[in-house]
């Protein structure tokens, strides 16, 4: 018997099994066996990349509907981040805040520039001194509430939107959060007494605000600074109320918007919340730089329009030279009064009388 047989034959026995562990691992560490399809439970996300695609689901991104439960039973409960409020906040600060302040800014220097270069706009023939009843009372005290609410909310809508980047500089940190703050509830508190007003406003004065024949004539001669001879008008021109139809029509979108972001315990969504949001900030502004052109007409831009909101009463003149058509009627009425009457009725001294030119008449 060969003794160098035995140890060969227990080493030969060995190599199958040695052979198909090394054929085991290879197979295991091959691409083909990596990529098989691996069977999950229906509960299971199947994805490449697990990460983002689990942060896409959350950021609920290329969904419409939320897709996660909660407890809580409100609106969008089941959404747990919403990138809504993060595309409104770039649309404020990049978009609103950008711009927003250009159309401010264009109309003051507009108007500046007018007034040095044109002055006020003096009456044709001075004033005469007798005088017409224009306003009520109620209606005056109306329009000062109205202006004096919109004034404010106005101020403070600005410090809030532009403030931290023009105010911060001047006063500091500090005394802006202060700012800042009563800005804040002093807009939610007064907010809502705006939309009252405007409801009121269009109550008061939509029926003198009909657009009529002659108003065209007025759009296409700019008011009197386009071309040559008379604007006609009636007891509200066309520029006024065209004043009036925006600020109503904006005022109630603004109002409207506002309401919303104020009370957000109606069911309304993110969606709703983030469109609100625009509507309020761009109206706002429409409306701000629209009522600084009023402003500016209503007081030192146009000689004797300040009157009418102050006693209720404008001089004649001034009626004949912008609503010419009412003055022909208030005329015909005998409703014009005479200095006099119109001081008696103030208890004022008479007013002064422009002689500089002859007064302006209508013609009956």
């Amino acid at each position: 018997m060969n003794h160098q047989a035995f140890p060969q034959c227990h080493l030969l026995r060995w190599i199958p099994p040695v052979l198909l562990l090394l054929a085991v691992m290879l197979f295991a560490g091959s691409p083909a066996l990596a990529q098989a399809p691996q069977k999950l439970s229906p509960d299971a996300v199947s994805m490449e990349d697990p990460g983002s695609e689990l942060w896409r689901q959350i950021r609920q991104r290329g969904t419409s509907e939320p897709v996660g439960t909660s407890q809580v039973r409100s609106v969008e409960s089941g959404v747990l981040i919403n990138d809504l409020g993060e595309r409104w906040a770039e649309f404020r600060m990049q978009e609103l805040k950008h711009w927003g302040k250009y159309p401010l800014l264009l109309v003051i220097v507009i108007l500046v520039v007018f007034y040095l270069l044109r002055g006020r706009v003096d009456i044709e023939g001075g004033l005469s001194g007798r005088m017409l009843h224009r306003f009520t009372h109620y209606e005056r005290a109306l329009h000062w509430v109205m202006a004096s609410i919109f004034l404010f909310l106005g101020v403070t809508g600005l410090i809030l939107l532009f403030g931290r980047s023009s105010l911060i500089p001047v006063f500091g940190k500090e005394v802006f959060s202060i700012l800042a703050s009563l800005s804040k509830e002093g807009h939610n508190l007064f907010g809502p007494l705006f939309a009252v007003s405007v409801v009121l406003m269009f109550f008061q004065f939509v029926r003198r605000n009909i657009y009529a024949k002659g108003d065209l004539s007025w759009l296409l001669k700019g008011g009197g600074f386009i071309g040559k001879g008379h604007v006609t008008g009636g007891f509200f021109n066309m520029g006024e109320k065209t004043w009036y139809w925006i600020f109503i029509l904006v005022g109630a979108a603004v109002s409207i918007s506002g309401m919303i972001l104020l009370f957000p315990n109606f069911g309304q969504g993110r969606v709703i919340m983030g469109l609100s949001h625009v509507v309020h900030g761009i109206g706002s502004i429409v409306l701000m730089t629209i009522a600084i052109g009023h402003m500016y007409l209503g007081s030192i831009g146009s000689e004797g329009s300040l009157e009418a909101m102050k006693t209720g009463y404008v001089d004649y003149n001034w009626a004949a030279a912008h609503h010419d058509r009412w003055a022909r009627e208030c005329k015909d009425n005998n409703a014009v009064i005479s200095p006099e009457q119109f001081a008696a009725l103030i208890g004022e001294e008479p007013p002064r009388v422009s002689t500089g030119k002859p007064a302006v008449e209508v013609k009956s």
